[in-house]
């Protein structure tokens, strides 16, 4: 089914590449060209410590492929392009039995994931002046709306986008997205709430406007206005500032701040839920340390879009997330950038994150706890046979305690190796 519907996606869009490719010669738009094959191995492993778990280890090992063809625009005064792209991945390892791992999509009715899947789009675009609407498939990175690369596959979203930069250091932006392509899916479907307790009561659409304006080259605010028809509305106000604070040392503070309502029919009932979170990071040279810190307000937990979108505008988005009711959460970070030692390419990250207080409905808020661990180590290639390649490995460390009993909470331990690397023709 998937390898299917991988083909019949893929067959549409080379054959819509043949008239692109007609269209560019005749249009003179083909010497703005962006067309790239990005390739990554992936391997994830995550490891239950608990014994009641329903599956002790769940993984997989995949080849990705990513295809990409940018266009530049035509000529005059509206412009016009096309861009192709199409994703696919292979299983590489016997591992069908391993259960769900957020990776390969899972066929209950044979108990195992999938053999390979894939998906194709195209997105059509016009420019005018600075004014830029695109219409197809798209991998945003708004507050209201952030595409996935955390896995194989990418997440993306369909529908429309205006962006406009005619004022200068304003950037406003609308559209409505009506389905997702989630990481672990070949198809296009409808959004709905990750953590609702319905997944068939789906929205017709996430309609949004925003506005960023830097006040100065180191200050600037973002407002956003999202709603996911009849679940939800949303409201993002966030401001970041950098600054200089001598003998080598700068000093960035991210303060951002949400508010979740529902909306319409209400389709997950009533939504109440506000977050704010500060992340400041002192940087020298190769160095930088950070800290943040992140609160959930109200009786709800924050609404996460399906396929477990990512939300990094929260300051503390991690795998836990840590977006639950009254959850308070802070986290330590150390980045390290070994080219001041002579290792260009090579890069360190580490963190511990850990959030307290959730309601879960009883009144020991104090036995309800979350703690993350992460370490992040990656290096580029920088020269010879082998430039661009990358390599990158992940551990993250969970531990839970809600309570006792048999809803104590999961504890794993997960490793990702990836290898990757883009061709660019």
């Amino acid at each position: 089914m998937f390898h299917n519907n991988w083909l019949a996606g893929s067959m549409g869009a080379v054959g819509l590449m043949g008239m692109f490719a007609s269209i560019s010669a005749q249009a003179d738009f083909i010497d703005d060209r962006q067309v790239s094959l990005g390739l990554r191995n992936f391997y994830i492993d995550r490891d239950f410590k608990q014994h009641d778990a329903p599956k002790s280890r769940v993984g997989s090992w995949t080849q990705g492929f990513d295809f990409r063809a940018i266009s530049g625009y035509t000529e005059g005064t509206v412009q016009f392009g096309l861009d192709v792209s199409a994703q696919y991945a292979y299983r590489l390892d016997g591992g069908g039995g391993r259960g769900p791992d957020t990776i390969i999509p899972y066929d209950d009715s044979k108990g195992e994931q999938v053999r390979d899947y894939g998906r194709a789009a195209l997105t059509a675009k016009v420019r005018y002046s600075k004014t830029e609407l695109k219409i197809g498939e798209h991998r945003p990175t708004l507050p209201v709306a952030f595409y996935d690369d955390s896995r194989q596959l990418i997440t993306t979203y369909h529908g429309f986008m205006l962006e406009s930069r005619e004022v200068d250091k304003l950037t406003l932006t609308a559209g409505r997205f009506t389905e997702i392509s989630s990481r672990e899916s070949s198809n296009r479907e409808k959004m709905y709430l990750f953590n609702g307790p319905d997944i068939q009561r789906r929205s017709d659409g996430l309609n949004f406007a925003g506005a960023t304006y830097a006040f100065t080259p180191a200050l600037s605010a973002t407002y956003f206005y999202g709603q996911l028809e009849d679940i939800y509305q949303q409201q993002y106000l966030g401001v970041t500032h950098s600054a200089d604070l001598g003998n080598g040392f700068g000093l960035k503070t991210d303060l951002r701040y949400f508010d979740n309502r529902e909306d319409g029919k209400a389709l997950y009932g009533d939504i109440d839920n506000r977050s704010y979170g500060a992340m400041t990071t002192l940087r020298k040279g190769a160095h930088a340390i950070g800290v943040g810190y992140q609160r959930m307000l109200g009786d709800s937990t924050f609404p996460t879009l399906n396929g477990y979108a990512p939300q990094p505008y929260l300051v503390n988005w991690s795998t836990v997330a840590f977006v639950k009711p009254n959850e308070s959460s802070w986290q330590l970070r150390y980045d390290l950038d070994f080219a001041s030692y002579g290792v260009p390419g090579l890069k360190l990250m580490t963190r511990y994150l850990r959030g307290t207080g959730i309601d879960r409905g009883n009144n020991d808020l104090d036995q309800n706890v979350e703690s993350e661990r992460n370490i992040v180590l990656g290096y580029v290639v920088q020269d010879g046979p082998l430039k661009g390649v990358g390599f990158e490995w992940r551990n993250i460390d969970v531990k839970t305690r809600y309570g006792n009993g048999a809803a104590s909470g999961a504890d794993y331990k997960e490793n990702r190796l990836i290898t990757s690397y883009t061709f660019k023709f």
